[in-house]
């Protein structure tokens, strides 16, 4: 993990920091602020460091790429999401993508855990992953049998993860900073 360089950094906290308030005001994240995220980390990186720089925003987006696209495809995740993860991995290449999926992943379970809570929903969500677990062992979809199950159909208890990449992203850079320093 390596903290990026400070145009990255000013253009990954805009980047997500727009994302979270859209995403916490209307539940969507734009495809104009998520394909400016993508150009932009390629560009920049180009501009920065060259082929060595896109060759790594192209790892960083290809890796995003790989973890989100099954999510989005089993219904787990929003395509805003996804492409967000996606602009993020253009800006800060594969490794530091890697420590910021974990931050989020971390991050986004503590903030579920406290919503189904505060929801009364806690037995209910149990309930829900031991269907997704068994569905999955069985090689069906979850969400065909439960819509609940479906993040984009609106039927269960919905995350808003823009925000949440959001916190990721700056625990990230904490934590970049605090080992380059």
């Amino acid at each position: 993990m390596t903290l990026p360089l400070a145009p990255i950094q000013f253009a990954l906290v805009a980047l997500v920091t727009v994302a979270a308030l859209w995403d916490l005001r209307v539940r969507r994240i734009p495809n104009w602020l998520t394909a400016t995220g993508v150009v932009g980390g390629l560009g920049m990186n180009f501009a920065l460091q060259g082929w060595s720089g896109l060759g790594s925003a192209a790892e960083g987006l290809g890796l995003a790429l790989l973890v989100y696209v099954p999510l989005f495809l089993l219904r787990a995740m929003g395509g805003g999401d996804m492409k967000l993860m996606a602009a993020a991995g253009a800006l800060i290449g594969p490794v530091n993508w890697l420590v910021l999926f974990l931050l989020t992943s971390m991050l986004g379970g503590i903030v579920a855990l406290l919503l189904v809570v505060m929801k009364g929903r806690l037995w209910k969500t149990l309930h829900n992953v031991w269907l997704i677990l068994s569905d999955m062992a069985r090689l069906r979809l979850p969400y065909e049998r439960n819509c609940e199950l479906d993040a984009t159909s609106g039927a269960g208890v919905t995350l808003a993860h823009g925000a949440v990449i959001a916190l990721g992203t700056l625990a990230f850079l904490l934590l970049a900073r605090s080992f380059s320093g």
